[in-house]
């Protein structure tokens, strides 16, 4: 996946990929790999190709992303049933339909982060069940999916990347976003793994193929309103929320794998609730940290991101979506206002939730931002780099980066705040479910002056901003014991990733694996690894002994239930960790 390019929503290249013949898609991977190391220049909404000294593809993108095939040009001999437009098309990064923009109060479409946009139905309206076309869709994606688990990111080319795609396409028109965003999520993951994008993350692959598999699972089953949570919706709705006095807290950097950058800020009003300021768009790290320093889209105030965090705002006939992201259409009003310090009113308050509470509330599907008071107390080596060590409230915490691209500032910064051992700051941070206590740093207090703030994704610290005489402690090495052996079915799931089927097939299941799980009081555990193990190696034959295809729906469904469960008790050993209360009325994450 090249971040040069521009995206290419799901629905071109199923079309470009579904039209080559069976001879071209064989070399389609090759033609990919091929394609992407190949020049690209790019002159205003024109993104050019350079095959060779003789042809050129061309992606045209007007609106920010190619959503048409016949945006898609090439000038060899063989266009426009030539390989290199589906090539093209399968290297670029996935797009959700349209460039991403706040929408128009007054019923003008648009698009929240990475969500595909549709108009959404009319809930009273909508029968208790999911209509014949949902249950033909849902079926598509889940079959699509099942088939990417099968052959693993290393076998699931672009072929079967565009038969996802396709599905995803079939969902959307079937009234089904949600299902459409999880494949395309998918596939975007995918394309990382394949194409070694330092972004790559094995959990974030393993989170998206549950999340596909189980909506799909599920949607055929589900009535009331477990049936419109699952259908999701493509559009936000906005509604008016009169006026408000907001206060800065902070900016983060946006950059997603599926090729869109940019910056949010947040805000709360005196109450403590959150609202959102976001400007993203498809691009790169280079857009992310330029983004922070351009005018927030919120009537016609000067303020830029960076500006706003530390600032204040007065909106008058505000409009905000369910998530709390305020709309910038015609009738907002808004001007600049005096900001608060974290240690000031109404700032101050959000602080004074503890922690446990605000993880429980996290852990229910919730906001997921944590704010904290800390200790820094050292660092500590792990497999993806060296994150900080901090006691909050008597509780051990790990912080890492919320982003490792080596144009953002996180890494340097954290390594810079290593050196405040000692310090007392107070933080904002990002949950990150596990059995031990761990969140992604976003901002602090400044190391030496406790009114001041640091964005960390978008700031960068110097020596100088530290406390005389620091010195960063050198890092230990990570504790490699695991409280309940979960891992034991967890490093299953997330072998059969990368691997697919046959990865679990050879790797055999080890009695004692089960046999310790049961052992230690997690029999289900023992049971769903034994049963994914199983499902792996059923293979029949037929009277002449030659192998039959495989049950890719059996084999789907069986890593599917190992995945939720482990997230699912993964849950709970964090709120465990964090002495919180587990939500039992939360809907699960992933079922």
């Amino acid at each position: 996946m090249s971040p040069d390019l521009p995206p290419v929503v799901p629905s071109v290249t199923a079309e470009l990929v579904g039209a080559l013949s069976a001879r071209l898609r064989k070399r389609l991977d090759a033609g990919v790999t091929k394609l992407l190391a190949r020049p690209v220049t790019r002159d205003g909404d024109t993104v050019r190709i350079s095959v060779d000294d003789e042809t050129d593809v061309v992606l045209h993108a007007p609106s920010g992303a190619v959503t048409g095939a016949d945006a898609i040009r090439c000038g060899c001999l063989l266009a426009p049933a030539c390989l290199h437009r589906a090539a093209a098309a399968s290297a670029a990064p996935v797009a959700d339909g349209t460039a991403d923009r706040d929408p128009d109060p007054d019923g003008a479409t648009g698009t929240r982060d990475g969500t595909a946009q549709a108009d959404r139905p009319n809930v009273e309206s909508e029968p208790e069940t999911a209509t014949p076309a949902q249950h033909a869709a849902a079926r598509a994606v889940f079959d699509a999916a099942a088939a990417v688990l099968e052959a693993g990111t290393d076998g699931s080319g672009a072929v079967l990347q565009a038969e996802l795609l396709h599905a995803a396409h079939t969902a959307r028109l079937a009234g089904l976003p949600r299902a459409c965003a999880a494949a395309v999520s998918v596939v975007s993951a995918v394309r990382a793994a394949r194409t070694a994008d330092p972004a790559y993350r094995l959990t974030g692959l393993a989170d998206a193929l549950a999340g596909v598999l189980g909506v799909a699972h599920r949607l055929p089953h589900a009535t009331g309103r477990e049936l419109t949570d699952l259908r999701g919706t493509a559009r936000q709705p906005y509604r008016p929320d009169g006026s408000l006095r907001l206060y800065g807290i902070f900016s983060e950097p946006v950059l997603t794998a599926t090729g869109y950058a940019g910056a949010v800020t947040w805000t709360a009003d005196a109450d403590g609730r959150l609202y959102t300021v976001s400007d993203v768009a498809p691009g790169g790290p280079a857009r992310a940290t330029g983004a922070a320093d351009r005018a927030v889209r919120i009537g016609d105030t000067a303020l830029t991101h960076r500006e706003l965090s530390r600032a204040g705002l007065a909106v008058s006939g505000a409009t905000v979506s369910p998530a709390g992201r305020l709309g910038a259409g015609a009738g907002v009003r808004a001007v600049r206002a005096s900001g608060a310090a974290w240690r000031d009113a109404p700032l101050d308050r959000l602080w004074a939730v503890p922690p446990a509470e605000q993880v429980t509330r996290a852990l229910s599907g919730a906001q997921d931002l944590l704010f904290l008071e800390v200790t820094l107390t050292g660092t500590v080596r792990e497999a993806t780099g060296d994150c900080l060590l901090a006691d909050c409230a008597g509780v051990p915490l790990r912080l890492t980066t919320a982003h490792d691209d080596p144009a953002l500032p996180c890494r340097d910064n954290l390594r810079l705040l290593a050196a405040a051992g000692g310090s007392r700051l107070r933080i904002v941070a990002r949950l990150v479910p596990g059995p031990h206590p761990r969140a992604l740093l976003l901002a602090t207090e400044h190391p030496t002056d406790p009114a001041a703030r640091v964005d960390l994704g978008l700031d960068r610290l110097q020596h100088a901003d530290l406390p005389p005489g620091a010195l960063a402690p050198p890092a230990t090495d990570a504790a490699t014991g695991d409280e309940a052996p979960l891992h034991l079915l967890r490093r299953r799931v997330h072998q059969a990733v990368p691997g697919g089927r046959r990865v679990l097939t050879l790797a055999g299941n080890a009695p004692g694996d089960s046999a310790r799980l049961r052992r230690l009081g997690l029999a289900t555990a023992a049971d769903l690894l034994d049963d994914l193990h199983a499902a792996a190696a059923d293979r029949a034959r037929d009277t002449f002994g030659r192998l039959l295809p495989a049950d890719t729906g059996r084999f789907a469904r069986s890593w599917l239930a190992a995945a939720v469960y482990t997230d699912l008790v993964e849950q709970a050993l964090c709120a465990h960790a964090w002495g919180a209360a587990a939500d039992e009325e939360a809907p699960p994450a992933r079922t």
